[in-house]
């Protein structure tokens, strides 16, 4: 998601691994993580067959950066046809996959307590593993039509959400050099004292239709990870009377910690059933306690588009990386990359693992803390879940 403020290093802190009833290593909890792609696109099905569970893989017509194959691939645990069921979401913005990926493969593999398993007739785990496998291949967050996904899910037979402050930016945050000249960043510190740091994030991060080579680009139509991640709600979810889900996100607040953003309907029930789920902690965009601004088209909306028959209850699970000004300029100068290229080999190399870096630190502590959330968020969702099918 579009970069936050803050760097309170949380995995400083302490997150002792048998204060949180895991059964597994340090060491083995790196093994969830990856470094590339290909290589958790492995890990997940690997996991997945060793569970005995099928997968069902949609192929983008495009390749990956080493060759590989590029797929959204998912996994039902539990029994086809569900009343209740929680969906896990990798991907969404590419590069930012790699910690998704983890905290799905940890899920399916390491070793999970009797009250992780899907065992409930009425309950079943869907994952989406790499909604957007071309920017988690080729180290971007957009799709490759360089939309951000998180910003495609509108209506675009209506007139699209308007973002003024972008187009007065928009030259200033891709400038024809990189690393920009001090003159442009003069210019566009200027822009952010006018309208305060609120306003400079929404500026950049709200999402805009204008600039097709732009950050946050929301596009001119669905996109090929918008269709087929609504093919998978219409196959999948069609009969749910209850859908809950977990969207993965990295790049946005503290260090270390998984901020839980309400993402459903704002409306006083769902808000209710969200904070018994996952704790007075969780934070909304609405009412300003979130990191994150309200954002034009998220993933969320296909919910009630293609599952109106079902209550949905949904979260955003946010994990912060770096300051905001280390994560927006890391993200600027991949952009840059994309509008002006660079036959430069070793600059590209440095841009593309900066942009890497601010969404996935690689570091065991920032591992340790996302699958320790990520795996008790997941399972106050199934709690949740089992407890509204009793209530």
């Amino acid at each position: 998601m579009p970069a936050g403020s803050g760097n309170r290093n949380a995995c400083n802190s302490g997150l002792p691994l048998e204060s949180h009833n895991l059964t597994v290593t340090q060491q083995t909890i790196n093994k969830l993580f990856s470094n590339s792609y290909a290589e958790a696109r492995e890990k997940f099905l690997a996991a997945a067959a060793a569970k005995g569970l099928s997968v069902d893989s949609y192929e983008l017509p495009l390749r990956g950066t080493d060759g590989e194959t590029l797929a959204t691939d998912v996994v039902l645990d539990g029994p086809n046809g569900a009343s209740n069921l929680l969906i896990v979401i990798s991907g969404c913005h590419g590069v930012e996959g790699y910690c998704g990926s983890a905290i799905q493969t940890g899920l399916l593999e390491v070793a999970p307590d009797p009250k992780d398993r899907v065992d409930a007739a009425n309950t079943a785990v869907l994952y989406v593993h790499a909604v957007n496998p071309y920017g988690f291949s080729h180290t971007r967050r957009a799709t490759q039509e360089n939309v951000d996904l998180n910003r495609n899910f509108v209506d675009f037979s209506t007139a699209l959400p308007d973002n003024p402050g972008y187009a007065e930016i928009h030259d200033l945050l891709l400038p024809p050099e990189w690393p920009p000249r001090s003159e442009n960043e003069a210019r566009l510190s200027t822009f952010r004292d006018q309208v305060g740091a609120r306003g400079f994030q929404r500026a950049v991060s709200l999402g805009q239709y204008g600039f097709e080579d732009g950050l946050h680009f929301g596009g001119t139509a669905p996109t090929w990870s918008n269709e087929t991640f609504r093919k998978i709600l219409r196959k999948y979810a069609a009969t749910s009377r209850h859908i809950a889900s977990i969207d993965i996100h990295t790049g946005l607040g503290p260090f270390g910690v998984g901020e839980r953003i309400f993402a459903a309907p704002e409306n006083p029930v769902t808000l209710d059933r969200s904070r018994r789920w996952w704790g007075d902690n969780l934070t909304s965009v609405s009412t300003g306690t979130s990191s994150s601004i309200p954002l034009t088209g998220p993933i969320q909306a296909s919910f009630s588009q293609e599952c109106p028959q079902a209550v949905q209850t949904n979260v955003c699970l946010e994990f912060g990386t770096y300051p905001m000004e280390e994560v927006i300029h890391a993200m600027r100068g991949e952009h840059w990359l994309h509008r002006y290229g660079c036959t430069d080999a070793p600059k590209r190399d440095s841009i593309k693992a900066a942009l890497k870096r601010a969404f996935y630190p690689q570091r065991e502590d920032w591992n340790l803390a996302a699958w320790v959330q990520g795996r008790e968020v997941y399972l106050q969702s199934l709690n949740g879940l089992r407890r509204n099918a009793d209530e």
